[in-house]
């Protein structure tokens, strides 16, 4: 069933400029009227009884209906001018918190802040009332949520499709240091961004069979007749580019179940049994990544990975045919970019679809699959390129794992032609034969689309060396590099206001609408008066960082020590590990040397680990227990402290980024696809200790060697020396340093009362060390002395720090999207200034 409102459906995408009552004022005094309507007549209160709550709500309501007159123009510009649509399929679009998002996009900010002043209400007080969008985890989510945004700016039409979490990831507490997983309530106030759609809804089905119908003597259709139907529910949020001159569309599905409960069981008093059909439909979209421990857990995580493939496939061949009214030409007026494997089992629904219910021959269908979709890879790990098991998917989606199965053979054939060898064979096959029969994403993804991108250089150049190495042969075209990038709207303008306000006064106000002259900014690098500026704009933001540490976790930091970050989803391929042994390390030898000059340093950690992932969340243990032994030790000084910051979102890192002053970017060299945390970071003045893995090689380039501190083995290094070994006895022992550490942590310096904590990691370290911790531990130590040492030479560090922000313009998100729209969805685009 598909029920839509053609009447709705025409306002949004083909009709009116204008809102009913005309375009809205966007002066002082237009916005404050609104803002008191919305808070009168849709939150029912008054000025007297209402909370900041509701100010949020009704200033967040009058902002979006000036968002809503530019996204009805842009749509309508898209039908009249028949434009090529991009749609971005996600599992994650971490988009955070939108108020400022779109107040600084529509240039409204200060208009806004002086309309609210004039009623007692403080914006920026608002800002903290808003909740983040638990749409996503971490890199993937935030480069989903940049790109959208880039595409608005440069005038792409676009949309984003993904799953509306009722509850997103988790919430993570830390409670006496482990981390403690609860539900993110970001929904339980409503979302006044978003726009309900009940009349979109499509009907996606689950098991069942597949019946064979003889259409003629030799020709068979397949119908396919689900045992179980599950209701996709659009909501639509808006994304504004910059200047507000284009506004996209995000739509989220949310499932609900086609009956609400089962009233026969409800009426016989069964009243929780009769709710157990909706509650286990509506699990699809109430938790991102649920775990995938059992066997339960991976049917929901393919369930929502079709759920929203379908949904979306479904919307969008609606909208094309209704343009243009032939699934012919889909390829000419529609491209899709898979982010990542998680949507890529659109590929076989659009095969279902053109085959069995438009009927279309194989071989053209096929045709249309390949000229549609693209697909970006985001890691070289094996066990992160998703595979699912043949009787999993038998059992939920059995017309797909036909089609598997026949372009599979297909693909063979064509690879036998080719290399007949059974090696080769096998790893170019969609079905992974040696690992109980699964079907491989990623193949499937490749093998699909007309172009496969890495994201990075390095990145991309390892795909065609590792995980893809043999289907590279077979399309030697079709991998290419579209380095990442970030929004500079949101991480530089947005996130540091002190220093785009210095910026535009040393280089001009163009340097918001032209990233790339950032350049211009390497005059000032030895100006010791533009150095006292600029040192005083990170001071400030250190500043306000340590008001949040003091609030959260009662530790007092000193704003003019080195504050070195490393916040990212904790792995053990990031190496938090290596940087609390590193801690460790300098710790132990403050207590020496309590007489030495040590320079003062504060260590922040944040990040989540998957709930299921029981090494990180001992990581994290080991982080939280060393802080608490270094932020109580006198002899320390102040010299080193140690923070872990609890439930990393967008919006505590708005407030990390602008704050540091060192970058921790020590993934094991190879491991890392590209890093979008390291730009954002180097963009806001901090200089990076990293390995020469993913975008570091080209934040290298581009800032100067002498101007990022790297260390460690080379990803051609790392595998070498995998090939030997990675037993990590011998490493121990040859480095005093790091024996000590380790005996520290083995011996219970550090988990008093529970000697064999910390078993687990030590044990790895010494007898599996895959992601070559002990290999690299001396020379990050070194290297972080010298960051150290030159922190001293203050001339030596700002210059170094403006240079970074000045190069760092090539690694914005319009110029990643400008290159996918010019060489892989062929789509024109319209520069933001």
């Amino acid at each position: 069933m598909t029920v839509e409102s053609p009447a709705n459906q025409e306002h949004l995408e083909t009709v009116s400029v204008e809102s009913p009552g005309g375009p809205r004022g966007e002066d002082a005094a237009s916005l404050r009227a609104d803002i008191l309507d919305k808070l009168t007549y849709y939150v029912g209160k008054s000025t007297i009884t209402a909370s900041d709550r509701d100010w949020f709500v009704a200033t967040a309501l009058a902002v979006r209906d000036r968002v809503v007159d530019r996204w009805i123009a842009s749509t309508r510009a898209t039908y009249e001018n028949n434009a090529k649509r991009v749609y971005y399929l996600s599992l994650e679009f971490l988009i955070g918190r939108l108020l400022f998002d779109n107040l600084n996009n529509l240039e409204l900010t200060e208009t806004v802040r002086e309309a609210l002043q004039g009623l007692d209400v403080d914006l920026d007080r608002l800002r903290k009332v808003e909740p983040d969008a638990a749409l996503g985890n971490g890199g993937l989510g935030r480069l989903a949520a940049c790109f959208m945004e880039s595409m608005a700016t440069l005038s792409i039409p676009a949309y984003g499709y993904g799953i509306r979490y009722d509850h997103g990831l988790f919430r993570q507490a830390v409670k006496n240091g482990w981390q403690q997983e609860y539900p993110e309530d970001w929904l339980s106030f409503g979302n006044p961004w978003e726009f309900e759609r009940p009349e979109v809804v499509y009907d996606i089905g689950f098991g069942g069979s597949v019946e064979a119908v003889a259409t003629s003597e030799a020709l068979v259709k397949h119908v396919w007749h689900p045992a179980e139907t599950v209701e996709a529910v659009a909501y639509d949020t808006t994304i504004v580019g910059w200047h507000g001159r284009h506004v996209n569309t995000l739509r989220l599905w949310s499932a609900r179940a086609t009956d609400p409960l089962i009233l026969e069981a409800f009426n016989r008093g069964d009243h929780v049994g009769a709710f157990a059909a909706r509650m286990k439909t509506e699990s699809i979209s109430k938790i991102l990544y649920p775990s995938d421990e059992t066997p339960e857990g991976q049917e929901l995580r393919l369930r929502q990975e079709y759920f929203f493939a379908a949904a979306s496939l479904r919307d969008l061949l609606r909208r094309h045919l209704k343009a243009y009214g032939d699934v012919r030409t889909l390829p000419d007026k529609v491209a899709i970019q898979l982010n990542d494997t998680h949507p890529c089992i659109a590929i076989v629904e659009l095969m279902r679809i053109l085959v069995d219910t438009h009927e279309l021959p194989w071989e053209e269908a096929w045709d249309i699959v390949q000229r549609t979709f693209s697909y970006t890879n985001h890691t070289l790990l094996p066990e992160a390129l998703e595979s699912w098991p043949i009787p999993l998917m038998e059992r939920l989606l059995p017309r797909h794992v036909q089609i598997i199965y026949l372009i599979n053979a297909l693909h063979l054939d064509a690879a036998r032609r080719v290399n007949p060898d059974g090696s080769f064979l096998s790893s170019v096959s969609v079905i992974d034969e040696q690992a109980g029969r699964r079907v491989r994403m990623g193949h499937l993804a490749f093998m699909a689309s007309h172009h496969v991108n890495g994201v990075s250089a390095l990145h991309t150049d390892l795909m065609k060396k590792t995980v893809f190495r043999d289907f590279h042969t077979l399309w030697p075209g079709k991998i290419v590099n579209k380095t990442n990038g970030v929004t500079f709207r949101r991480w530089l303008y947005q996130a540091n206001p002190g220093l785009t306000k210095l910026l535009v006064e040393a280089i001009g106000p163009k340097v918001l609408d032209h990233p790339e002259l950032l350049t211009e900014l390497s005059q000032f690098s030895g100006d010791a008066a533009f150095q006292d500026k600029f040192a005083a704009v990170k001071r400030a933001n250190k500043v306000a960082l340590g008001k949040i540490i003091r609030e959260q976790l009662g530790v007092a930091v000193d704003p003019d020590a080195l504050f070195d970050i490393q916040i990212k989803r904790i792995h053990e391929y990031k190496r938090q590990l290596l940087n609390i042994l590193e801690t460790i390390a300098l710790y132990d030898a403050i207590r020496a040397q309590p007489m030495r000059d040590w320079t003062p340093r504060v260590k922040v950690f944040a990040g989540k680990a998957a709930a299921s992932y029981h090494q990180a969340k001992l990581i994290i243990k080991l982080i939280n227990d060393v802080a608490k032994v270094v932020n109580s030790d006198p002899t320390v000084r102040n010299k080193l402290k140690v923070v872990f910051l609890p439930n990393y979102n967008v919006s505590l890192a708005e407030s990390i980024i602008p704050a540091a002053d060192l970058s921790e970017q020590i993934s094991t060299a190879g491991m890392e696809a590209s890093g979008t945390g390291n730009m954002k970071l180097a963009l806001n003045g901090a200089l990076t200790i990293g390995t020469l893995d993913g975008a570091n090689v080209e934040i290298r380039e581009h800032v100067g060697p002498e101007n990022i501190f790297i260390f460690g083995l080379t990803a051609e290094e790392v595998e070498a020396r995998r090939r030997e070994g990675i037993d990590g006895r011998g490493a121990i022992a040859a480095s005093p340093q790091l024996s000590e550490v380790v005996d520290a942590v083995e011996s219970g310096v550090f988990s008093p009362g529970e000697n064999n904590r910390f078993h687990n990691l030590i044990n790895a370290l010494r007898h599996h060390d895959y992601f070559l911790v002990t290999a690299d531990f001396d020379s990050y130590y070194a290297t972080q002395r010298k960051a150290g040492s030159m922190w001293r030479d203050k001339a030596a560090w700002w210059r170094s720090s403006i240079l970074n922000v000045a190069n760092m313009g090539w690694f914005s998100s319009d110029r990643s999207i400008a290159e996918y729209a010019e060489e892989i969805w062929n789509v024109p685009v319209k520069p933001a200034g």
